[in-house]
């Protein structure tokens, strides 16, 4: 069990909504359940979930224990960057989706990561979901963090919220960006049309902020460094694409054309930099670039090994 100690602070703000607001990695469906479970209290009585605490109120919250967990444990060999009793991070490759999801009941990095760690990962998101503090594509590569206890993942959640836990791309884009560098503050929400896609949505949208850099020019293809300030669905391609470049072999925003040598988009998470949740001292992590991105700079236009990305020549 983890006890939390909550304070109201948003007037007329339903108990679910601000449950879900305050404790990082909480969903609203999972807020509900420990309400309707009366794992939340306010002056020792059960909160229910329509309940509208007064700002300034303490709310006591108890996390359960981690569910029994039913996806199998497979073993699937993980690239571990760094790991210790509170985090694993590992550098994910192309094509291995990140937990089970319908059409992907098993061989996910969840699996790989329950052989890896065995039941040392926290269960703030589920059962089907232990241990995961943030998500990236199937395919895209490079740097994830899972937590190995809730407090741990609490901890993390929480610099994710308030962006100390910073995430770097690397990516190719598709055309020259005009400007060297640049933000994009744009809302993101569901397509209105076709669900399974994101979009921009000024109107009802998530904050969503990318910052990004060139890196070098090609002609023809920008490669680009994003920082992420938020962390929502599909971010770095919706917003490379409202640009008007998305990214090279992103068949979703852009050309419904497959790229030779890609799988999907060119995107792979570089770096990760967060506090570490038990000694509080600054974790910096890389991973490089992989083969195959190396490999489509080569094809268009330019080899690493040549010219350092440093400090790269500006053409175009």
């Amino acid at each position: 069990m983890t006890a939390l100690t909550l304070r109201a602070d948003r007037e007329g703000e339903r108990a679910d909504a601000l449950l879900a607001r305050l404790v990082p990695g909480l969903t609203r469906s999972g807020a509900q359940k420990l309400l309707e479970r009366g794992a939340v209290t306010l002056e020792g009585k059960p909160v229910r979930k329509n309940d509208r605490p007064v700002p300034g109120k303490v709310l006591e919250a108890v996390l359960p224990d981690p569910e029994p967990i039913d996806v199998v444990p497979q073993n699937i060999p993980l690239d571990v960057v760094y790991e210790d009793e509170d985090v694993i991070v590992v550098n994910k490759p192309v094509g291995l989706v990140v937990h089970p999801a319908p059409g992907h009941p098993d061989g996910t990095l969840v699996n790989a990561l329950l052989y890896h760690c065995g039941s040392s990962l926290s269960g703030i998101n589920g059962e089907l979901r232990p241990g995961i503090v943030h998500r990236i594509d199937r395919d895209t590569s490079g740097l994830i963090i899972a937590a190995k206890n809730d407090r741990a993942h609490l901890a993390l959640a929480a610099q994710l919220q308030d962006h100390s836990l910073a995430r770097t791309y690397e990516a190719v884009a598709v055309g020259n960006l005009k400007e060297d560098s640049g933000t994009v503050n744009a809302p993101i929400g569901r397509h209105p049309v076709d669900r399974k896609k994101m979009a921009v949505d000024r109107k009802n949208g998530r904050e969503a902020v990318t910052h990004w850099s060139v890196l070098a020019r090609y002609p023809g293809y920008t490669h680009v460094e994003c920082r992420l300030e938020t962390g929502r669905t599909h971010q770095i391609r919706v917003h490379l694409a409202s640009l008007g470049h998305p990214l090279l072999g992103d068949t979703v925003y852009g050309s419904k054309k497959p790229v030779p040598g890609l799988a999907g988009q060119c995107l792979h998470a570089r770096r990760l930099r967060f506090v570490h949740p038990a000694s509080g001292e600054l974790v910096e992590l890389e991973c490089p670039l992989p083969q195959w991105f190396e490999e489509i700079l080569r094809k268009i236009g330019r080899s690493l090994a040549k010219t350092p990305l440093d400090n790269p020549a500006k053409t175009g």
